[in-house]
């Protein structure tokens, strides 16, 4: 039997990550945006912050142990049309993210690393 494969994924680091940022911030949702810079990096909120709408598509609900809720990841629309054919892995990495991201004053950020998953 086939068995889609989940278009995003979590690294253990970016699990952990979130589970903290969930002890102070409660419930979080992830935005990608097709803008330049930051703008192409997943940047985490707290869940309801960033207004998505009939341009965003809602690519995962990530399960996370030790949340109570899923963390729904969301990709505008134009930004998908590109990254259709992957699958979307969360990392984290050292370094300074947007200072919108809730990661930003962690001195790491958010990273999509990502894999071709057939067209």
């Amino acid at each position: 039997m086939y068995e889609e494969i989940p278009r995003v994924g979590l690294t253990a680091a970016a699990a952990a990550l979130l589970r903290r940022l969930g002890a102070v911030h409660g419930p979080l949702m992830f935005h990608q945006s097709g803008g330049c810079c930051d703008g192409s990096a997943p940047m985490c909120y707290p869940e309801g912050e960033f207004r998505t709408g009939g341009s965003d598509v809602l690519l995962a609900e990530l399960d996370v142990e030790g949340l109570e809720r899923p963390v729904p990841f969301w990709m505008s629309r134009s930004q998908y049309e590109v990254w259709s054919h992957t699958r979307l892995i969360v990392d984290v990495v050292p370094g300074r993210g947007s200072g919108f991201s809730l990661e930003a004053p962690e001195g790491v950020r958010f990273l999509i690393r990502s894999r071709v998953v057939g067209a």
